[in-house]
């Protein structure tokens, strides 16, 4: 699988082979769309909504939105946050991550995770969070299966829906490395 940034034209819009890959992903996932209520009707989503939702993401500072291709096919899509907009919350977060349907039960959102806690490693993080909406209990099984714990609870700054908040260490808390003699 790779994982490669949002490509952008520059007026920064998505170009459009891209945004049609994205709106049937999107649209693939009906089911995660009536929960979340991001769409104004989960079974038409359609290619401006995904571009403007897309864009609001964004123009939060520190987000990212990553791609994820397997054999060329557009499989996944997540969106990260280098830091939440809290100050005295230290962790990435990983906002949203999306397989297309169809290629669920495939270990693409697996492989996802793993390859954006390895890039959050990388950068030098030791922990990352999410949040799972309460209405979605099939995702907060993923999560909690791939190691996240919860905790906290709350509602998302969006559209103040109850949720449940976890968060993975990505370093092993009882690995401390001697220091090295000055």
């Amino acid at each position: 699988m790779i994982l490669d940034p949002l490509p952008l034209t520059a007026d920064h819009d998505i170009p459009a082979p891209v945004l049609t890959e994205l709106t049937a992903l999107y649209a693939s996932n009906r089911e995660f769309h009536a929960l979340s209520g991001d769409f104004p009707d989960p079974d038409d989503v359609r290619p401006e909504q995904v571009a403007t939702a897309l864009a609001d993401e964004l123009a939060v500072p520190g987000a990212e939105v990553l791609l994820a291709r397997s054999e060329g096919r557009l499989v996944g899509i997540v969106i990260t946050l280098a830091q939440h907009p809290d100050p005295v919350d230290p962790d990435p977060w990983i906002g949203l991550l999306m397989v297309d349907a169809t290629a669920h039960g495939k270990g693409y959102g697996r492989q996802l995770a793993t390859l954006v806690e390895d890039r959050f490693r990388a950068a030098g993080r030791t922990a990352v969070r999410l949040a799972v909406l309460d209405n979605n209990p099939q995702a907060l099984a993923f999560w909690t299966a791939l190691g996240y714990d919860t905790i906290a609870y709350g509602r998302d700054r969006e559209l103040d829906r109850p949720c449940t908040v976890l968060q993975k260490q990505l370093t092993d808390p009882s690995d401390t490395s001697p220091e090295e003699p000055a």
